[in-house]
């Protein structure tokens, strides 16, 4: 342990330190105040005489007479089982009045990169109770599926419901016993009532006895935030892969994330990339997003939904423009349908789940998921097209057949979109509701479907009478 009191200067969460001997990039540093409280950081830079420490509790009452001792490890968390169950903050030591912690280990937080070949290729379904997810953007074990969303918009109560419902069905496949289902939950930047509200559901629900819960609040540090993800994913990790869980890593709010790596790179006098975010933003984010997936041989997952606000609802702004380059999709939660009281409001439209073709079908969800999604995505997509038409000629001078595909588009929000939080449909009711809706069509239009799902799931509806009048 080396130990100065060379601070030269201080400088937003930065402490700059002269030393004579090297320093680690990423070592843990404690300081030591003139009335003796320790603050710990950690080391950004050591390039040259002068170390650039970064604090994780605030600068504030640290002096040029504080001392600082370099510890000579970097920044580990220790893991155990015993961490379901527990609220820690966002630097990883517990809040929630429990017994003390007792490790198994201590790991290194920055993690290693999984092998490219020993990943195993994601095609498992999780199934997340929300229709909007499971029928049309379908995760799979082992993903990574952003949540892309607004200012104001109901993104967390999505999140709470997807930590809730979110399970491996029962018929899923042989080794599913052997397996448990564990959710960790990072929360960067969010306030006392958001974080109020999700403990209240946690602990209403039930679904604390399977999460382990990290919590950064707004007036927390702005650096804690940058340690945060990787705690949650450094837990995940070895439930994973040393426990055999199936685990899911929700991270909110990634944008809070972000402006952390911005408000540290301007503190280090840094020169900005796209509209003053660090050219390294995108390395940064890999670093966390690719640490999702399985490995070969062994029974566990960790499967990531991190969840982004678009500033302004500007999907080119570099943090979903990046984000989107290395996820494999998103689920885009819509204001105009949050405005008519859909909930959860998401737009299957834009979303994307790049893996869900190999997640579905036989033997995962259902032989006619796959034709049903199609169907309906091409059915609602021309509804949407006539409702722009509409507002032009207006509805009587549409074809009856013109009308059938804008009704199917409003009963498709209000029907299978529309579920509330507290719904949770298992997949083979969502692809009911999915064939309810298709029924109201002639069969002649399912050209996405296979005639033996047709014959077996399509019933004609004879309620929809469609008139010039509608």
């Amino acid at each position: 342990m080396k130990e100065y009191q060379t601070i030269t200067e201080i400088s937003g969460p930065l402490v700059f330190a002269e030393v004579d001997e090297p320093v680690g990039y990423d070592e843990i540093v404690e300081i030591e105040t003139a009335d003796g409280e320790v603050r710990r950081g950690q080391v950004l830079d050591s390039s040259s005489g002068t170390v650039a420490i970064q604090t994780f509790e605030g600068t504030g009452g640290i002096d040029r007479k504080s001392s600082v001792r370099f510890l000579g490890e970097t920044m580990k968390m220790p893991v155990t089982e015993d961490l379901l169950g527990r609220v820690l903050d966002g630097s990883g030591n517990p809040i929630d009045d429990g017994p003390d912690i007792v490790p198994d280990e201590r790991r290194d937080i920055v993690g290693a990169a999984i092998n490219p070949y020993s990943r195993e290729y994601p095609e498992e379904f999780i199934q997340t109770g929300v229709s909007a997810i499971d029928g049309m953007n379908t995760l799979v074990r082992g993903q990574k599926l952003p949540i892309f969303s607004g200012s104001g918009l109901p993104h967390n109560d999505l999140a709470l419901q997807i930590a809730r419902q979110a399970t491996v069905p029962e018929d899923a496949g042989e080794d599913e016993e052997e397996s448990e289902f564990a959710v960790i939950f990072g929360a960067m930047g969010i306030t006392a009532e958001e974080a109020n509200e999700f403990m209240d559901d946690f602990e209403r629900t039930g679904a604390l006895e399977r999460s382990v819960v990290f919590m950064n609040l707004a007036d927390d540090p702005a650096v804690e935030r940058t340690v945060t993800p990787r705690l949650a994913l450094t837990t995940a990790e070895y439930l994973a892969f040393d426990k055999g869980y199936h685990v899911l890593v929700i991270l909110t709010d990634m944008t809070n994330y972000c402006e952390a790596l911005r408000e540290i790179g301007a503190a280090r006098e840094e020169v900005p990339g796209r509209r003053g975010y660090p050219g390294y933003m995108y390395t940064d984010l890999a670093s966390l997003y690719e640490r999702a997936g399985r490995i070969k041989g062994e029974d566990g997952s960790v499967t990531q939904i991190p969840i982004l606000t678009m500033p302004s609802d500007d999907i080119t702004h570099p943090i979903p423009d990046l984000t989107g380059y290395i996820t494999e999709g998103q689920i885009m939660v819509d204001r105009d349908l949050n405005s008519q009281g859909v909930q959860p409001p998401v737009n299957v439209l834009p979303s994307l789940s790049r893996l869900m073709d190999d997640g579905i079908g036989e033997g995962l969800t259902r032989g006619d998921h796959g034709g049903v999604s199609d169907q309906i995505y091409a059915a609602y997509a021309e509804g949407e097209d006539l409702r722009d038409l509409v507002n032009i000629v207006g509805r009587e001078a549409l074809s009856e057949r013109d009308n059938k595909y804008l009704d199917f588009a409003d009963r498709f929000e209000e029907e299978f979109v529309q579920q509330g939080y507290n719904t949770n449909r298992d997949i083979d009711e969502t692809l009911n509701v999915g064939w309810d809706l298709l029924s109201m069509l002639p069969k002649d239009e399912l050209n996405r479907v296979d005639e033996e799902n047709i014959e077996q799931y399509y019933t004609e509806d004879e309620s929809v009478e469609v008139t010039a009048d509608d």
